[in-house]
This record gives structure tokens, C-alpha cells and sequence, in this order.
């Protein structure tokens, strides 16, 4: 498709229903994450509001919550956003887009983002990361997950539903660097292997990046 943004919209919503049936309930086995997310939440406990970025069906803004954290959710998808709402109806869950976030500057007192950078092409990884640069108050805290490796994967099928998406594994590296470029500053690189049988069989990354 020529417009990437409304393949990726449009094939979420196709998605949102067995996404959300395989996703949701995915923390729970996976204590890293957990365990990184906790550290997220007690970073930025009392110095206002975190959004979970790409949130699909809100169940990284339900455990932030579950923390006591100020959450709200923001995805591409309507029908994602759909789903996030009626599994969640304590948390706010609003439609908006990486590239040009409807947020005002420095507002944010972090930004929780898993594989939500998954389906952009690298050249649009400056764009979304000066934005969310933009969007964090001083000192506020990015938590960023992706998939690592330097491949590029189409798929026009997916669970039985016909997509049109691109998905990128990332080398933490560039990505390091991107974020610096954005005006970040690294504190730290986490990367663990799969959990085997209950997610998609590659190496992941975690970056804590701050805005000074």
C-alpha cells in the first residue's frame, strides 16, 4: 500500500480481536517485563502522567495502573483502542499517531513504549523519537521494547486475517544512537532471549532513555 500509516492502521484493525485474545494476558509470563515496568513506574511515580505507547489492547497501561501510576493509553487503531477500552474501562485510551502526537510539549512524565516501533521504517525512527523527546517534561523517562536483529519481515497474512505490514528487528545499537541524536541520554541496554512457547521466537531489547 502506498500510505504505510493506513496499511498499519487498517491491518491492526483486522487484527484486534485474535490480538487481543493472544496478547492481553501476556505479562504474566513474562517476569522481565514486569520486572522493568515496575522500575518505569517507581521512576516516575508523583511527577504526573505516563502514556503507553502503541498500547493495543492496554494491557501495559492496566499493569502500570495496577502500580499506581497515572496511565493513559494511545494506538493508531480504532479497533485496538476498542477492544483496550472495554477490557479496561478505568483507564483512558485515546486514537493518535507516533509521527505527530497530539500532545503538548513537556507534559509527559514518561512514556512506555513496547513494540511500538515494530512496524516503522527506520527513516521514520528520528521522526517518532524527537516527538516523544517532545512530549516529556525534563527529566522524563522513556522505557522502549523492540525486537532485535537487522531484518525486515512483509507479511500479508496473519492469524487468518489478510495485512499488509512490514515488521522490523531493530539493532540496539542504531537505535541507541537514534535516540541520542533525538536529544536523549542512555541509561541503560537490557537485552533477553525469547520465552519459549509464548511469544514470537526473537532476541528482544529494552532502552531506558531520559530526557535531560
Amino acid at each position: 500500500m502506498n500510505d504505510p500509516i493506513n496499511a498499519i492502521r487498517e491491518s491492526y484493525d483486522r487484527l484486534a480481536e485474535e490480538y487481543t485474545r493472544r496478547i492481553s494476558d501476556e505479562l504474566q509470563h513474562k517476569p522481565l517485563d514486569r520486572q522493568l515496568l515496575d522500575r518505569f513506574a517507581k521512576q516516575t511515580k508523583g511527577r504526573g502522567e505516563v502514556c503507553d505507547m502503541g498500547c493495543g489492547p492496554g494491557h501495559i497501561a492496566r499493569y502500570l495502573r495496577q502500580t499506581g501510576a497515572s496511565v493513559f493509553g494511545l494506538d493508531l487503531s480504532p479497533g485496538m483502542l476498542e477492544r483496550a477500552r472495554k477490557l479496561n474501562p478505568d483507564i483512558l485510551f485515546r486514537e493518535g499517531n507516533m509521527l505527530s502526537l497530539d500532545i503538548p510539549d513537556g507534559t509527559l512524565a514518561g512514556v512506555a513504549a513496547f513494540y511500538a516501533i515494530v512496524n516503522l521504517p527506520k527513516q521514520s525512527l528520528p521522526v517518532v523519537f524527537r516527538e516523544i523527546h517532545r512530549v516529556l517534561r525534563p527529566d522524563g523517562l522513556l522505557l522502549l521494547a523492540f525486537h532485535t536483529g537487522d531484518e525486515v519481515l512483509h507479511e500479508d497474512e496473519l492469524w487468518g486475517q489478510k495485512i499488509s505490514m512490514d515488521f522490523l528487528l531493530f539493532p540496539p545499537l542504531e537505535i541507541k544512537l537514534d535516540l541520542e541524536s533525538a536529544g536523549f541520554m542512555i541509561e541503560d541496554v537490557i537485552e533477553r532471549e525469547p520465552y519459549p512457547e509464548i511469544e514470537y521466537q526473537s532476541r528482544r531489547a529494552y532502552i531506558f532513555a531520559r530526557r535531560p
